[in-house]
């Protein structure tokens, strides 16, 4: 379950949804390469430069829009590929139940309530 926080500066709400995501990941990055470092190694090249060049589309101003979809879809399509080799284990979104969506925005509701609260409190003369 995702245990929502307040921020150490107390004014956003924290999903750490991350930490339970990323670590796994990692792992598996590190097997990956520890099994086969030159064909890891291609991949997260191939990758790398397909992100590259859609950041640089993204950031060019007279870069025609077609290019951009066409990176951004070579882009998404090599992380894809990236993490179809990832072990069936790792939990790539969390999923919730009905129940445990309703408890989870009963949460948020809660916490964004106190920090709207505290805000408003302290920003008045």
């Amino acid at each position: 379950m995702i245990s929502p926080s307040v921020t150490l500066a107390g004014d956003r709400v924290r999903l750490p949804v991350r930490d339970d995501l990323l670590a796994p990941l990692l792992d598996a990055l590190a097997i990956a390469y520890a099994e086969d470092p030159y064909m890891t190694g291609r991949l997260l090249t191939g990758h790398a430069a397909r992100v590259l060049a859609l950041d640089y589309a993204e950031c060019s101003l007279d870069m025609p829009e077609y290019e951009r979809a066409i990176r951004a879809a070579e882009a998404d399509g090599s992380r894809e590929a990236l993490l179809a080799g990832l072990p069936d284990d790792v939990q790539r979104d969390p999923s919730l139940t009905p129940d445990d969506a309703i408890t989870l925005a009963g949460r948020l509701t809660r916490i964004a309530g106190f920090i709207r609260r505290t805000t408003n409190r302290t920003t008045r003369p």
